[in-house]
Order: C-alpha cells, then sequence, then structure tokens
C-alpha cells in the first residue's frame, strides 16, 4: 500500500506518495482547475506504485477534491486540521512538507480524522448559516439606522413598525442623511425578504427529512423555548448525534467547555474554549435564556449560579447543561419532561 499527502489551496495541490517504510515515490504540484491532470496522476499512481489511500485537510473546500479522487483511491481520509498541530507548529513549512507530513502520519495510522457531513448535513448546514448571515446583516442595517435618528435624539422604540416608518420619512433629516436613511430603508426591505426566502427553503428542507430527522425535529422542539430556528440550527451543527459517545464530546465540540490550568495540584478553570461552531454557541444561549425565563426550575438554578459566577458565566453554565439534556433526549428518543430538569 502507498500513501498520499495532499495539501490543499485555493488554486493548487501538492502531492507527497510514501510507501510503507516512508520512502518518497513520488511529488508534484497539481493546479485545482485541471481535473483531468489530477485524476491522470493518480491513475499513474496505480500503474507505476500500486493501490494508495490519500490524506486531505478538512478545509474550507475539500468535497470537490475527495470526490474526484475517491473513485480512484482504496481509502481517502478527512484529517483534523486543529489536532495536527505538527503543520500549523512547524517552524520549517511549505506546501511540499505540509504534504509529507501528512503522507508520513498516514502510513502510520496516525492521522486524526475529521468528521464528513453527508450531502443532506452539508446543504443543511448550507441554508441554516446563510440564514444567519441574513439576520446578521439586518441587525446591522436597523443599529445604522437608529444611529442617524439617535444623532437627533429622535430614536423611538417602535421605529421598524409602521408608524416608526412613517415617522422617519417625516422627520426633517439634511440632505445626506436623508439619502443615508432611504438606502438603509432599501437595504432593511430587501434583506427582510430574503429573511422570509431563506426562511420557507428551510420549511421546505425540513419537509423532506427522513423520519428519525423529523422524530429528532419533535424531541427538540418539546423543550420550552426551542423554536424552529435554534432547532434548525442545533440539528444542522451537530449533524449525526451518533458520531459522539458522551455529551461531554459533545460539549467540547461546541466550544462551551472551561479551559483548565493545573500546576503544583492546583487547579484554576479558565473561559471556555469556543472551538467549534459559534452558530451553535449562540443558539444555545438564546435557548437557555428562553428556558431560564420559561421554566421556573430552570430560573433558580441559574439565580444560583449567577451569584457564584456572574450573569454571562452563569448563562454559558445553563447552555452547557441545555446542551447535554438535548443530547439526551435525542439518544433516548424520549421528549422532554419534569425528570429532564436540573435538581
Amino acid at each position: 500500500m502507498f500513501y498520499a499527502g495532499i495539501d490543499l489551496h485555493k488554486q493548487s495541490i501538492t502531492v507527497c506518495v510514501v510507501n510503507e517504510a516512508r520512502k518518497i515515490e513520488k511529488r508534484k504540484r497539481l493546479m485545482c482547475a485541471n481535473e483531468a491532470a489530477i485524476v491522470a496522476f493518480f491513475k499513474e499512481v496505480i500503474q507505476e506504485l500500486g493501490p494508495f489511500r490519500a490524506v486531505v485537510e478538512a478545509t474550507a473546500s475539500y468535497e470537490w477534491l475527495i470526490k474526484l479522487i475517491e473513485p480512484l483511491a482504496d481509502k481517502v481520509i478527512l484529517a483534523h486540521p486543529g489536532k495536527l498541530r505538527v503543520i500549523a507548529e512547524s517552524t520549517r513549512k511549505s506546501d511540499r512538507l505540509d504534504a509529507q507530513v501528512l503522507a508520513e502520519f498516514l502510513s502510520r495510522d496516525m492521522v486524526p480524522a475529521s468528521y464528513r457531513p453527508t450531502p443532506r448535513q452539508r446543504d443543511h448546514r448550507g441554508l441554516v448559516r446563510q440564514r444567519s448571515s441574513i439576520q446578521r446583516r439586518i441587525t446591522s442595517v436597523k443599529n445604522r439606522m437608529r444611529r442617524i435618528m439617535s444623532n437627533y435624539n429622535a430614536d423611538r422604540p417602535d421605529l421598524f413598525r409602521k408608524v416608526g416608518q412613517e415617522y422617519v420619512s417625516s422627520y426633517p433629516l439634511s440632505a445626506a442623511d436623508r439619502i443615508c436613511m432611504n438606502q438603509l430603508t432599501s437595504e432593511w426591505l430587501f434583506f427582510l425578504q430574503q429573511l422570509k426566502s431563506a426562511n420557507q427553503a428551510l420549511v421546505d428542507f425540513a419537509g423532506t427529512a427522513p423520519i428519525r430527522e423529523q422524530h429528532q425535529r419533535e424531541l427538540l422542539q418539546s423543550i420550552p423555548g426551542v423554536g424552529f430556528v435554534i432547532t434548525e440550527v442545533v440539528l444542522s451543527e451537530i449533524a449525526d448525534i451518533d458520531r459522539f459517545d458522551s455529551q461531554k464530546q459533545v460539549v467540547a465540540y461546541a466550544g462551551l467547555a472551561p479551559g483548565q490550568r493545573e500546576s503544583a495540584g492546583k487547579m484554576k478553570e479558565l473561559h471556555i474554549e469556543k472551538a467549534g461552531s459559534r452558530y451553535l454557541r449562540w443558539a444555545l444561549v438564546e435557548a437557555a435564556w428562553q428556558l431560564v425565563y420559561r421554566v421556573p426550575r430552570w430560573k433558580t438554578i441559574y439565580e444560583r449560579l449567577k451569584k457564584r459566577l456572574k450573569a454571562k458565566k452563569a448563562i454559558v453554565a445553563i447552555a452547557r447543561r441545555l446542551l447535554g439534556m438535548m443530547v439526551a433526549i435525542m439518544k433516548s428518543g424520549e421528549p422532554f419532561t419534569a425528570t429532564h430538569q436540573p435538581a
């Protein structure tokens, strides 16, 4: 068996092929635009050397390359870049060396594998993140509109309702501010239509879900305060709950696990690691606030944590417990009940 390490970039890939003794057999730099040349190279590897396995880091655009070489390779492994610290922290770094290190790790069966979402999971994640992007743009535009009105001491809570927009239209702004306000209003209305379209796309997508995914939606929405948006974010970012063996693994994946520092027998908890999906962390914190508002026992836990940790850390702790509860509910297949509330 031969082992191909592939260092993938936007415009080119660098390939290093080694044998079982980690001796370099072939090296080549190929352009991403020339897919025929990439296929021809790996066919040449099979003809001259024999069957091979390949490894590529889980960068932003790996999927096209895996689909291209998967029919030729004995196996293609997606490497977790965060765990390949030997590459990230190397003082001698080049595309050739990175490809060689990947190939050598693969030959030793030491590549930390990354999860590869299914096509449906990638589509789901894409729709959810697009919706999130639109919502952020709406918030940005609204903040800028409020800023203009604040300069005249004329901001008001109902600025984005019908009466508020009539007020903005009739308010005596300067010529420059009127141009800015008109353009921002057009942007806001456009993004509202985009958000409506994104929501409908998610509803249509959920309508085609397999039975298990439909059941998971129902389970998550049985939790007080967890609605359509939070459910879609959690399902799309976690993807497959069965890939996690424990609640601790899911918490670490979400970046909600606190860091620790230990020295001379003394241990200190640090801030949360913030690894993984920021979309998932946002959704869990938002859902945690709703749970605290709606369920008295969760509010009691929050108030108790707040005295010791202060508000921000307390709500993150609630979000961490909420994620654990979500995992338990999805794995057990049982909806939310009083037994899932913290003691």
